[in-house]
């Protein structure tokens, strides 16, 4: 029988580094807090997650980091100055490094900034 999608998630986390499994598990749960209806979904390997059939954020781990960002970073707000710790603004999806758990933010910030890619996804 095939995994389900959130199981293969499951088992992506299950199988990263030590380090990284509770901020992948911290930014999940934050994408599910603001974006009840999304759907998680392995793509090129990594978990995103896609909301009303588009892609809304994704996550991967690394060897020393995990990497973070939301397709449509470029029209969000960043109150919290997160993609300035990324690769940047230029690509379609900033990426956001964290190297440990310390380095998140609160999850009322995580869950704000997905509130703000739903919306913009609305439109």
């Amino acid at each position: 029988m095939a995994r389900s999608e959130s199981e293969r998630v499951d088992a992506y986390i299950d199988q990263a580094s030590d380090f990284a499994k509770p901020i992948l598990t911290k930014i999940r749960k934050a994408v599910h807090v603001g974006c009840p209806s999304v759907v998680e979904t392995i793509k090129w390997g990594v978990p995103y997650f896609v909301y009303n059939g588009k892609i809304l954020c994704g996550m991967a781990a690394f060897k020393k980091h995990v990497g973070f960002g939301f397709w449509q970073s470029r029209e969000m707000k960043d109150p919290a100055n997160l993609f300035a710790t990324g690769t940047g603004r230029k690509a379609s999806m900033s990426n956001i490094h964290f190297r440990s758990i310390a380095e998140l933010p609160t999850q009322k910030v995580l869950v704000e900034y997905v509130r703000d890619a739903r919306r913009l996804t609305d439109r």
